[in-house]
């Protein structure tokens, strides 16, 4: 039996004086996907500029909007209610040789290259491969993903968000972002394609329907053994009902949850409130 949840998402810009205009792309609406069912989305702001809707390369939607008006400030308020599954357990895994063919052309082969913020250095990706000696590729995930926990700890604000991969592990800690990040590095450095996964996580496992927490953005990591799987390695747990996917990409470059440009002010400031509620 799975959960059902109500997540508002608010962003509060602050021009450090007026913007003359901005153009933006929000990333808060979770899609429809086989182990989660969107009943209600949508998107706002405390402007009247039209929003178009579209599905980015990487399947994410996206909403967007700009405004020619002078402002001072932007609100953009994201609405979800969502039905989730529990977790699954994942398909058999193809062998290694089988695998490499697979992903040796196409989209797939786009999540086996190295970001900037995925990559590591030689020795490291030197340490994974032998990491993943004598396992399939689905148990080579599972030690991967457990030894980048094992290594990195948890600490908010450890780090920021142009913080790399290699960065993470150097220091041995950083938020889940990083975690996320060092997991999907070292899985396309042993043959594995992955993805960043961008979404929200129900902090509270025991929750029960009319509980509500404030919480945050959560990160965590999809990877292809044949079929694609899906783990949170920062809380050592297969993804399930406390989860809800956003966005996916090869890295957080590909999935902020908003972003955009403007002209005239020299600054801005953003406050992000998140609020998540269980209702059955």
């Amino acid at each position: 039996m799975g959960w059902r949840l109500r997540i508002t998402h608010k962003t509060h810009v602050l021009y450090q004086g007026a913007a003359r205009a901005s153009y933006n792309e929000a990333r808060m609406r979770p899609p429809s996907l086989p182990r989660q069912t969107t009943l209600e989305a949508r998107l706002t702001t405390d402007s009247q500029a039209p929003i178009w809707s579209y599905r980015d390369y990487w399947g994410t939607l996206v909403s967007a909007f700009d405004i020619q008006a002078p402002h001072d400030e932007l609100t953009v308020t994201a609405s979800a209610t969502v039905e989730t599954s529990p977790p699954r357990d994942p398909a058999p895994p193809l062998p290694w040789k089988e695998l490499i063919g697979r992903t040796a052309a196409g989209r797939l082969l786009e999540y086996l290259m190295p970001t900037e913020r995925t990559t590591v250095s030689a020795d490291l990706a030197a340490m994974a491969r032998e990491r993943a000696v004598g396992a399939d590729p689905l148990e080579a995930a599972g030690e991967i993903a457990g030894w980048v926990r094992d290594r990195v700890a948890y600490v908010p604000g450890a780090t920021g968000v142009q913080t790399g991969a290699q960065e993470a592990w150097d220091q041995g800690k950083g938020v889940c972002q990083d975690i996320a990040h060092l997991t999907v590095a070292l899985l396309r450095e042993v043959g594995i394609p992955a993805r960043y996964v961008s979404g929200y996580l129900y902090p509270q496992s025991g929750a029960e329907p009319g509980d509500e927490v404030v919480g945050q953005s959560h990160a965590w990591v999809e990877y292809w053994t044949g079929a694609w799987a899906a783990s949170d390695p920062t809380n050592r747990v297969i993804v399930g009902e406390q989860h809800v996917v956003v966005a996916v990409g090869r890295d957080y470059a590909d999935v902020p949850p908003l972003k955009g440009i403007y002209h005239g002010a020299p600054s801005s400031i953003m406050d992000v409130s998140v609020e998540l509620a269980r209702l059955a």
